[in-house]
């Protein structure tokens, strides 16, 4: 127990130390890059198509970003935990435990 929570502390520091140590550094995202390379290369260059809807802010998109990032995530955790589920009944059926300690 208290090595998960130092394990966890840790990450959380991680995560929140560099946001500290690069003050007013902007974090762009890929699509502006993109934007910049495109722009660089052809300054002529006019989109195929313009967003259906634009969100209102960056918290919003940013907001969007991570739902969907935690809906991919979730989808993947649920679909292991199932495989992982399905398997170990199949073992049960079969007699076997993978995990035992043969001694």
């Amino acid at each position: 127990m208290k090595k998960n929570l130092v394990l966890f502390l840790t990450v959380i520091l991680l995560a929140i130390i560099p946001l500290f140590i690069q003050k007013g550094s902007e974090f762009g995202g890929a699509d502006g890059e993109a934007q910049e390379a495109i722009n660089e290369i052809n300054a002529s260059y006019k989109p195929w198509f313009d967003s259906i809807w634009e969100p209102p802010g960056g918290e919003t998109e940013s907001l969007l970003f991570v739902l969907q990032g935690s809906i991919g995530a979730g989808f993947i955790g649920y679909f292991i935990g199932y495989m992982r589920g399905r398997n170990q009944e199949k073992d049960k059926k079969k007699g076997k435990n993978r995990y035992a300690v043969n001694r």
